[in-house]
């Protein structure tokens, strides 16, 4: 995770536990006039608040990622060099619905899933 993040997950815990710990400490007071005041709207604004901090540095880059590995995975070509999950280098032989040939170095080719495949190796 990036310094970014673990900041804003930390401010956020601090300010959660910060709500938490006060919201017992304040006796309740009736408002003037007897009808319910901004009280009853705090918890439900705090947990929109909650949600969008973790929609934006959370879901929404890794949707972004996901997005960009399913760009780069149906792009692919015969005869480029990439790179699998588990570490293999090898060249595309060739490309079904599925599945890639990969030839690797040792002349050997390997049969693997479309979506094990990280990326494209600079050559």
């Amino acid at each position: 995770m990036g310094k970014v993040k673990i900041i804003s997950l930390v401010l956020l815990v601090g300010l959660l536990v910060a709500v938490v710990f006060s919201g017992g400490c304040v006796p309740a007071q009736a408002p003037a006039g007897g009808e319910g005041g901004t009280g009853q709207w705090t918890p439900i604004i705090f947990l929109a608040l909650l949600f969008g901090i973790f929609y934006f540095l959370m879901i929404r880059p890794q949707r972004k990622k996901q997005k960009e590995h399913q760009t780069m995975v149906e792009e692919l070509t015969k005869g480029e060099k990439v790179i699998t999950a588990g570490g293999i280098y090898g060249q595309i032989e060739s490309i079904s619905e599925d599945s890639v040939v990969l030839k690797i170095e040792s002349g050997t080719t390997i049969r693997i899933a479309r979506s094990s495949i990280a990326g494209r190796r600079q050559q």
